[in-house]
């Protein structure tokens, strides 16, 4: 088995490469740009590319000599915040990211006529935006697409490329709608935001965790369940479907804290930085994630607490 994982260097690529990597008799390639997370992590784990995806001539050439029996394409400039920073590179990561990789497959067929890959793409929740709304939520795979930032609009360009490139030239794609995700390695979520803030505060270098809207809410899914969650979908996966991936239980953000609190044995003091404060904010995103469920056998498997608690230990390993 041949595995190919676009964003290697990103949180939700490396743990894919952790589990690919222990189950052993796998061929496992990661390409990575810019990595967000330590990629001494996975050192040794995969064969590793420095690729951007943005250019068709890198990713094909991957996919051309590698001829993966299944495609994660992971690769995103994966931030809201950052969108409304920086509207055309997200738009031209994700989008054409995206384009690149289908047409890299086609390439591939062009010499080897019977490629037939499995392509994973990691849309979002984002998606769905304003349908996020608490009187439509668990929301379903049928909501209307009503993003509230660039990298919203981003993620539905690239679930309907991938379902255009399913009918228009059957490769067989799998569109996983990934809603809140965190844990060990994650950077710029708001659990990575606050642990981080707390390993600080257990070092005595910061006095008060700076928070934004504390009202949102959220079910958070741990990487380890949505890893299991993708590797499922790639095996049992209807090609051409799309699959939410949402935690089971909702937090509200103010939630969160006295989880850190446990787990770092002190309190905390917090204080609103606005500059925290998004534009524009879902007031809730909860998935209802039946169809994954039903197609794969799926369950979460990790509890915020004990997510939190790996979080913090991991930070410990970095932050001295």
């Amino acid at each position: 088995m041949k595995i190919l994982i676009t964003g290697a260097g990103g949180m939700v690529g490396s743990h894919m490469i952790d589990h690919y990597h222990a189950e052993g008799e796998v061929s496992i390639t990661g390409t990575f740009f810019r990595p967000t997370t330590d990629i001494t992590d996975i050192a040794g784990k995969a064969t590793l590319k420095e690729v951007d995806v943005r250019y068709l001539h890198g990713i094909a050439q991957v996919i051309m000599e590698e001829r993966p029996d299944k495609i994660f394409h992971l690769g995103a400039q994966s931030y809201p915040t950052v969108s409304w920073e920086r509207p055309q590179e997200t738009m031209d990561i994700n989008v054409n990211g995206t384009v690149n990789v289908f047409e890299s497959v086609k390439l591939a067929r062009k010499q080897s006529p019977d490629y037939d890959p499995v392509v994973v793409v990691a849309c979002s929740s984002a998606q769905y935006g304003a349908s996020l709304t608490p009187e439509n939520v668990p929301i379903t795979e049928d909501a209307a697409f009503m993003p509230l930032h660039p990298y919203g609009v981003s993620k539905v360009a690239q679930d309907l490329l991938s379902y255009q490139y399913f009918r228009s030239d059957g490769i067989r794609s799998i569109r996983a709608r990934i809603f809140n995700t965190t844990g060990p390695r994650k950077a710029n979520d708001v659990v990575a935001d606050f642990t981080h803030r707390a390993r600080l505060i257990e070092l005595g270098r910061l006095q008060k965790m700076r928070v934004g809207n504390l009202q949102t809410k959220r079910a958070i899914t741990d990487v380890r369940d949505l890893v299991q969650a993708l590797v499922l979908l790639s095996d049992k996966g209807h090609w051409g479907e799309a699959y939410n991936i949402s935690g089971n239980k909702v937090y509200t953000i103010a939630e969160i804290i006295p989880l850190i609190e446990e787990v770092i044995g002190r309190g905390v003091e917090i204080e609103t930085d606005p500059k925290l404060l998004r534009p524009t904010d879902e007031p809730i995103i909860y998935g209802d994630s039946s169809r994954l469920k039903a197609h794969t056998g799926w369950e979460q498997q990790y509890d915020l607490r004990t997510t939190i608690t790996d979080m913090v230990d991991y930070l410990r390993t970095k932050i001295l």
